[in-house]
């Protein structure tokens, strides 16, 4: 359902689009908070279409290009999922479950573990840095779509970091205590 609603977002906000231009628009947005492969994008789109939270019309340039729009029924469907009760779904998160088996290895390789999973983080936190500034260099000061996910993508970066950072510096305690016994 979430990519559903993220296609719907981004139609609903940048008006509409072809199925290619919906995709680059995603990568470049959307994508910080939901993940999708265009191989997944197309698909969804005919299901939208199917069930009316979306149209789809030629483009009328002799190439075939479809272009989608937002219906009524599709911001209605973006409304009842903002405003639902069940916005915090199970997360999968890999350096979470890192963080439990860390310790199943000795010290100074959970450290080297952790020290890898800080740069991942730091890489990710300078992605999004980056991700900001193009966004604000292409919007309009006033217009906050994905500003928000934005400053929430650079704050969890950032404490990801931090914690890889932390719990890396602990590993590293305990090894120089296992070397000095």
């Amino acid at each position: 359902m979430s990519l559903r609603i993220a296609l719907l977002g981004t139609l609903a906000h940048h008006g509409p689009a072809t199925g290619y231009e919906l995709a680059k628009k995603f990568d470049t947005s959307i994508n910080l908070a939901w993940q999708a492969k265009h191989g997944q994008i197309y698909p969804e789109l005919a299901r939208m279409v199917k069930s009316g939270a979306v149209t789809v019309e030629n483009a009328g340039d002799g190439r075939g290009r479809k272009v989608y729009t937002v219906t009524d029924a599709g911001r209605r469907e973006i409304t009842e999922w903002v405003n639902g009760d069940d916005l915090y779904r199970g997360v999968r998160n890999e350096s979470a479950l890192r963080g439990f088996l860390v310790t199943l290895l000795p010290p100074r390789e959970a450290a080297a573990v952790m020290r890898a999973e800080e740069a991942r983080h730091a890489a990710k936190l300078a992605e999004v840095e980056h991700l900001k500034e193009e966004v604000e260099a292409r919007t309009a000061p006033d217009d906050p779509f994905g500003r928000y996910a934005l400053e929430l993508g650079l704050r969890n970066a950032t404490m990801m970091r931090d914690w890889a950072a932390e719990t890396a510096k602990d590993l590293e305690n305990k090894a120089e205590k296992e070397d000095r016994r």
